[in-house]
């Protein structure tokens, strides 16, 4: 097995993986693209016990020796379907479910460094309990490895930034799913800065994540 590295370090490491922290607060930094809403279509709600998001944080060196990974689950989202389509969508996550996977045959490290990742050092859950991603323009793709392009606001502790995803997406018997692309978010964007001490390790400001969705369509 190899060594695990501290639990500052690997604080410091996943707090750029997690995608999401909105708040109840208004947004501090705000760049944002239009929304664009309609009465038209269909509606769809959220599987939240299939869906999640699941990221991946690395030290300088990009390598599965220094990565680390974990989930976040949603709370809630909505799929408006329109021509049998993918027209619009909103996720909220819920950040209190941050979990760490890579460490779960050790609790008590596992425990100690999703506690500090919910502390005001990192994500501040008790301030920005929710997080989200709202989809703003939908574009099919007619090449390439991803049928669809979304392009949208992500909020994470009150920073709301536009940021798009390239996706497969699926429309069929009243289910919509949709899986992106795994994508580096840069973590200092939204307010996550920590960093610890250079002799323990360099934690790169890039975080890779991936959306999962599942939703079925409103009776």
């Amino acid at each position: 097995m190899k060594k695990i590295i501290s639990t500052t370090a690997l604080s410091a490491l996943i707090a750029g993986g997690v995608l999401i922290s909105c708040g109840k607060d208004k947004p501090v930094t705000s760049e944002t693209t239009e929304v664009t809403t309609t009465t038209e279509g269909s509606g769809y709600v959220i599987d939240t016990l299939n869906s999640k998001i699941e990221w991946k944080g690395y030290k300088v060196v990009k390598s599965d020796n220094t990565s680390h990974f974990g989930t976040i689950k949603f709370e809630s989202g909505d799929i408006t379907v329109k021509d049998g389509k993918l027209e619009s969508g909103k996720f909220v996550a819920d950040m209190a479910s941050l979990e760490n996977v890579d460490m779960k045959d050790d609790a008590e490290q596992k425990a100690k460094l999703e506690g500090h990742l919910k502390s005001g050092d990192f994500f501040e859950v008790e301030k920005f309990p929710t997080a989200s991603y709202e989809i703003t323009k939908v574009t099919n793709n007619d090449t390439g490895d991803y049928n669809t392009t979304l392009d949208g606001n992500l909020t994470i502790k009150g920073i709301t930034k536009p940021v798009q995803f390239n996706a497969n997406v699926s429309v069929k018997e009243g289910e919509v799913s949709i899986a992106t692309e795994p994508k580096d978010i840069n973590r200092e964007e939204f307010g996550v800065k920590f960093q610890m001490p250079v002799a323990n390790g360099v934690i790169k400001d890039e975080v890779n994540v991936q959306i999962l969705i599942k939703a079925m369509e409103k009776k």
